[in-house]
Order: structure tokens, then C-alpha cells, then sequence
């Protein structure tokens, strides 16, 4: 069982218009609403891949009840979130059909209470005991400490669990010195993190900061990996056109689902490339075109920066 934890849910709802315009109204051609936040995509696109999957997290009031009802429609994933009385928040992407740019508003999450957070920590402890491995994804929600990754990642390194760290700014800093197996970071995360914008270099230096492998998301470039075996690059075999939103959670997927099958860094990566094109091709974040995903596996690039 892989175990996937999203502190900050949420309730994904996908608007298409033909245009976006500022100062305009807009009439929506299509709505979509799928669980959301980080952990939560990564969850489904594991559980398509055929993997045994447990979400836990958070989730509350109104919006978090239509978030476990739509969880449950996907086979595969185990609901294990835990209750909270704050309220589940939203996001919404808007994609533009003429241009296919996505502009996204995320909510705030609810504030979670001490005990809420003792709570998860317990239910956290218990299925660690049946996890291969574990996805940490996402932002934190009020009232969650700040160090709550590297308490999450800790307890995780003292299972014996291999944990993959997902997120940003100051939790991500303090995640990274309690030795995750893996963090991914995108661009602007890695930036903030180690105070240089040169990928190949921030990407070495983040993993000196405590991290086993760094693979840093560089958008339609693909994936820069620095790892104890040595630096690859993995690229889309070409541009593609689409909604980028949960992109990176189907990299996050493909390199936990490679992990856990024990495949080499190139295969790891070609994996999570391919997955991640293929979700630009999908309507929403958390899904990936198929067949897309079988053609691009064969044409990812994979290039050894070992030396570079």
C-alpha cells in the first residue's frame, strides 16, 4: 500500500469558457469537480496505475463531505482523511479554450485544532504500518506547525517507510532536514530554498541540505534528478498544449509507483515525465490521458548530467 497525505485537501472545481477576458463575464461551457489537493491527485493517478492506495489528510464541513463522496467513486483509494470542524476549502481553474492557459484560485484551508492535529498523528502512526511508501503533498492548513513535514518525515524514516516531500517555502526547508528518501520541487520552490536559480546547481545543493534525491520539476523541460547514483535530465519527447494543473502530482506518482517496484533513476524518471505530459492532455488535475502516457514513455529523453 503506498500512503498519500494531504494536509490541506480540497475541493477541485474545473470552469471552461472559451475565453477569459478581465472585467468581463463568461459563460462556462463545462464544469468539473474532482478531490483535490496535491496528495489527494497523486492518490487517483497511483490508483489508475493499478496500486493499492490510503489517502489521509484532512477534510470538513460541506465542501470536505463532497470530497469523500467523489473519493469514493475511485477505485482503489482508501479513504482514511480525518475529520476536522473547519471547512474543506476550493480551487478553481479557469481554462481559456482559445489560448489553453489555466488561471487557478486556491482557498485558504480551515484551521485545524490541536487536538485535530494529535488526532492525525495517531491515525498517521497506524497506517504507516502497512505502507511500502509515503507521498507528503501540498501546503498546510492554519493551525498546523510549521515543522510538521519533518515531524511526518521522521516518524516515517523510524518505520523504515521511504517518504517523497512535496511542497514549498518554509516546509519544505524544515521537511528537507529530517532526510526525506525524495523531494520535488518545482523551479520557484527550489529557488527559495537554496537561493539559486540555476536548476542543476540548486538541485545538488538542495540534496547536501539532507534529501537522499532531489528532482526538480522545470515545467515543459521536464526533470532534473540529483541522486546517490548519479544527475539525469528526463524531457517530453515535445511541447505540448493543454491544462498544466496536477502535472507535477502525476510525477510524484509515477516516481513513487517506480520506487516501489524497485526500477533504476532513468526509468524512474521516464516514468514521471510521461505521466506528467500526459496529465497536461487530460480536462483535470489527478488524471492522465492513457494512451498519451503508453506513446510519450517510449520518446522521453533521458540525458546523464553527471558530469555537467
Amino acid at each position: 500500500m503506498i500512503l498519500t497525505v494531504t494536509l490541506n485537501t480540497a475541493l477541485d472545481v474545473t470552469y471552461r469558457v472559451p475565453r477569459l477576458l478581465p472585467h468581463a463575464s463568461h459563460r462556462v461551457s463545462d464544469v468539473a469537480e474532482r478531490p483535490g489537493g496535491k496528495g489527494l491527485n497523486v492518490a487517483r493517478v497511483l490508483a489508475a496505475l493499478g496500486h493499492e492506495v490510503t489517502a489521509t489528510g484532512f477534510a470538513g464541513g460541506r465542501t470536505g463531505a463532497v470530497v469523500r463522496d467523489l473519493l469514493a467513486a475511485f477505485p482503489g483509494v482508501t479513504d482514511a482523511l480525518v475529520p476536522c470542524a473547519g471547512t474543506t476549502r476550493r480551487t478553481v481553474a479557469v481554462v481559456d479554450a482559445a489560448s489553453g492557459d489555466t488561471t487557478q484560485f486556491n482557498e485558504p484551508g480551515p484551521l485545524i485544532t490541536a487536538p485535530e492535529w494529535s488526532a492525525f498523528l495517531t491515525r498517521y502512526d497506524a497506517l504507516l504500518a502497512g505502507a511500502e511508501a509515503v507521498a507528503l503533498c501540498g501546503s498546510l492548513p492554519p493551525g498546523v506547525p510549521v515543522g510538521a513535514y519533518a515531524v511526518l518525515v521522521r516518524a516515517a524514516r523510524a518505520a523504515g517507510v521511504p517518504v517523497l516531500l512535496d511542497t514549498g517555502g518554509e516546509a519544505l526547508r524544515r521537511g528537507v532536514a529530517a532526510r526525506p528518501e525524495v523531494i520535488k520541487p518545482n523551479a520557484t520552490e527550489l529557488a527559495e530554498l537554496t537561493g539559486s536559480r540555476d536548476p542543476l546547481p540548486a538541485t545538488r545543493d538542495a540534496r547536501r541540505r539532507g534529501a537522499h534525491a532531489v528532482v526538480t520539476s522545470l515545467g515543459p523541460g521536464g526533470l532534473l534528478a540529483a541522486t546517490p547514483d548519479g544527475t539525469w535530465q528526463a524531457a517530453p519527447p515535445r511541447p505540448l498544449a493543454g491544462n498544466p494543473t496536477g502535472a507535477g502530482d502525476s510525477a510524484v506518482a509515477g516516481l513513487l509507483s517506480a520506487l516501489t517496484q524497485g526500477l533504476d533513476w532513468p526509468s524512474r524518471l521516464t516514468r514521471a515525465v510521461a505521466l506528467s505530459a500526459a496529465t497536461v492532455l487530460a480536462p483535470v488535475a489527478g488524471e492522465f490521458d492513457r494512451g498519451a502516457y503508453e506513446e510519450l514513455r517510449l520518446g522521453v529523453r533521458v540525458t546523464d548530467r553527471s558530469a555537467s
